[in-house]
């Protein structure tokens, strides 16, 4: 599939027939293996997955299970030895590393366990960071970099560094950064890893509320806990899809 394909809806029609119009995410037979000194390691072994626009979607596993694989190709930061994955209807499974890379500045917002902000860097200008990556002009970055920080709770925190805000800022630093592009979908990778229980629960109280704001959420956890937060959870185990359900609501 061309990625000139601009129109969102002439891209979707492209999809395969039984997918549904809005489906943002969906792979098929999805496999991914690895040479390690002569060893070949399968760490995906066909996955099918299809998630829809503004779904809420934890994906779970214990450490080998290839929850970490699936979200480096989700994230277009990895491409599969088998199979065919679909983003926004845009077919990545068959686009090169330039192309790869347009896609994901495009569609997909990071957030990470460690943050990963510049550390000389106040949170207004972290947040600003991937619009001059994407060539945005200084008045347009630094209103979509206040909205972000606005939508995050942390309009009076612009100017301060990392080092001057507590984890939990510095993570809600990192998810307004992940927003400012706009993306398709946010991928989160265990980003309570590095926080307090208190703090955790504040961050996926944050997600939980752009999610009510359409916000489509892929989340990478270990933490039954934290997974109980998303609306559906995808357990993986020795690379294949073991356990596709909708999370129990009290």
């Amino acid at each position: 599939m061309s990625t000139a394909l601009g129109d969102t809806a002439e891209r979707m029609a492209q999809l395969p027939g039984d997918v549904p119009r809005d489906a943002i995410i969906v792979t098929r037979n999805l496999a991914r293996q690895y040479d390690m000194g002569g060893e070949i390691v399968r760490a995906l072994r066909g996955v099918d997955v299809t998630i829809r626009r503004n779904e809420y979607v934890a994906v779970m596993g214990p450490s080998g299970s290839g929850k970490s694989t699936l979200m480096n190709l989700i994230g277009c930061l990895d491409t599969p030895s088998e199979g065919e994955y679909w983003l926004n209807g845009y077919r990545v499974s068959e686009l090169g590393d330039d192309a790869l890379a347009r896609i994901r500045n495009k569609e997909i917002g990071f957030v990470f366990q460690t943050f990963n902000l510049l550390p000389r860097a106040d949170a207004l200008h972290n947040v600003e960071l991937p619009l001059v990556y994407a060539g945005v002009s200084t008045r347009e970055r630094r209103e979509r970099a206040l909205e972000a920080l606005r939508r995050v709770g942390l309009a009076e925190r612009v100017h301060h560094r990392p080092n001057e805000l507590s984890g939990g800022q510095r993570q809600r630093v990192a998810i307004a950064r992940a927003l400012v592009n706009r993306p398709s979908i946010l991928l989160a990778d265990e980003p309570t890893g590095n926080l307090d229980s208190t703090t955790s629960q504040e961050i996926m109280a944050l997600f939980e509320e752009l999610h009510t704001q359409d916000q489509t959420i892929v989340l990478v956890t270990h933490e039954h806990d934290i997974a109980a937060h998303a609306e559906r959870q995808i357990h993986l185990h020795d690379g294949k899809v073991a356990q596709d359900f909708q999370t129990p609501r009290n």
